[in-house]
């Protein structure tokens, strides 16, 4: 895996810093156009049921603690001397195991938002609710000892070690020595980093990805069932970015906590988020539903803006690679006898085979003459596989890298890179294609409601046919 080259720590139990959501209710809804703190129903500006999504509603397992709603009334921030406040009036409700996404152009209040969740900034008014605790009034360090924190930004302290980081927060809240040591081990394995490796690291020792790993490892360590995340993936690059929300998503998958994620990147929202809230000014929800409602049904003019150009090739960010046909391909080690390599090319129907490394890591495509070539040593034949995708990646990912592999495949591989099998553009476009018939089928049953609503509307008291027109 690429890893990035800037930083992105975690604060073991932090507080972030935010915009606001609005939706108040069983339903919680983007309060229409323009935000507001009304409860929407389900129509264009409307919000799911919280705990609906793709990862919602999920408990814990392995003795984990599960994730716990959050319910935001009316939080409102004002700064003194400000004329207007900065976040005005978010209600929202974001159900236990659900990850919900706050995004919005800068300056429209959603890392405020997040922040008052937690209390780094106090809000000044409006109510906080995490599971059945009112945490409005209460000590915030207790708060933030409850609570995950991941940020932008080094969050990492330079002078103590991976381990030393990742036991902070357990110990601050009276772990013992032998409980911890343990958590440290299984953070770093569950973050994809062997301890025996980088335990006794230190920040500077690490690649940008490498430290955003250990400050999710922090943020999740004292088992938190709420996790904040402020864009936490944008000082990273392209790939390592792609790599870490593949990551995230994997283990959300494993753990089922209720995270909120702060991003100006609508991409990102789509493909991390069960449900997103589309923030204007003053965190005033525009929209706040699942990303198949949104990219469907955008509410106004602002969401569509917001969503921009490529909305049917964006809706391949819903759906992971897991979701489609990973084929088998026929794959040899590094180490193996290149006759046995010939005897395997002819007998399969493949003119070409997957080289793997001694850990079962995707290393080179080799085809038969590329064998020809190979003078003894399969080390020195093929051509090198530049792209992988795991199988949490989307369908988008892995289309970019098929698009650049001239056979027009990529390689899938598990959690530590080992290889699993491989998609092709085929598959691609099978989905694709159910994709848009999906679209085609949603989009005649809403031109059909429509048409119905339109019927009802003339034909009642007053319109045309209605009771009271004249026979």
């Amino acid at each position: 895996m690429a890893e990035a080259a800037e930083p992105a720590g975690a604060v073991g139990a932090g507080t972030p810093g935010g915009s606001t959501a609005q939706g108040a209710g069983p339903a919680p809804g983007g309060g229409g156009p323009g935000g507001g703190s009304e409860p929407s129903g389900g129509g264009p500006g409307g919000g799911s049921e919280p705990g609906g999504g793709r990862a919602a509603g999920r408990t814990g397992g392995d003795g984990r603690a599960a994730g716990a709603a959050i319910v935001l009334e009316n939080l409102t921030k004002r700064y003194p001397g400000s004329p207007r406040p900065a976040v005005e009036s978010v209600s929202m409700e974001i159900g236990a195991g659900e990850t919900v996404i706050l995004v919005g152009p800068s300056g429209c209040g959603k890392s405020t938002t997040l922040k008052m969740i937690n209390r780094l900034i106090e809000p000044s008014s409006g109510r906080i609710r995490i599971g059945d605790e009112d945490v409005t009034g209460i000590d915030p360090v207790k708060l933030r000892r409850k609570v995950g924190y991941a940020i932008q930004s080094s969050g990492l302290f330079p002078h103590m070690t991976v381990a030393e980081n990742i036991a902070l927060v357990p110990k601050m809240v009276g772990w013992g020595r032998s409980r911890v040591r343990d958590r440290v081990e299984e953070m770093l394995d569950l973050v994809g980093l062997d301890p025996r490796e980088f335990h006794g690291r230190y920040p500077r020792q690490l690649s940008g990805g490498q430290q955003q790993r250990v400050g999710v490892a922090r943020a999740l360590a004292a088992d938190p069932p709420v996790l904040l995340m402020d864009e936490p993936f944008g000082a990273v690059d392209p790939i390592t970015r792609d790599h870490l929300q593949d990551e995230l998503i994997r283990l959300q998958h494993e753990l089922h906590k209720t995270i909120v994620f702060v991003t100006h990147d609508f991409d990102e929202a789509i493909k991390l988020g069960d449900r997103i809230a589309v923030l204007r000014e003053r965190s005033h929800i525009a929209q706040f539903d699942t990303p198949e409602a949104i990219l469907t049904n955008p509410a106004d003019e602002f969401v569509s803006g917001f969503v921009g150009a490529g909305a049917a090739l964006k809706r391949l960010n819903l759906t992971r690679v897991r979701d489609v046909e990973i084929a088998d391909f026929a794959a040899v080690t590094v180490d193996e006898p290149l006759q046995s390599v010939f005897d395997r090319l002819r007998a399969g129907q493949h003119n070409e085979l997957l080289l793997l490394d001694h850990r079962r890591r995707p290393y080179k495509w080799l085809r038969r003459g590329d064998l020809m070539r190979a003078r003894g040593s399969l080390a020195r034949a093929g051509t090198l596989v530049t792209h992988t995708v795991t199988r949490d990646a989307t369908l988008r990912d892995a289309l970019e890298a098929v698009l650049t592999d001239s056979g027009g495949r990529v390689a899938v591989t598990g959690r530590r890179g080992e290889f699993i099998g491989v998609v092709d553009m085929e598959t691609l476009m099978n989905s694709v294609h159910e994709m848009l018939e999906a679209d085609r089928l949603t989009a005649l049953e809403h031109r059909h409601d429509l048409d119905e609503a339109k019927a009802r509307q003339e034909g009642g008291p007053g319109g045309a046919g209605g009771e009271g027109a004249p026979s």
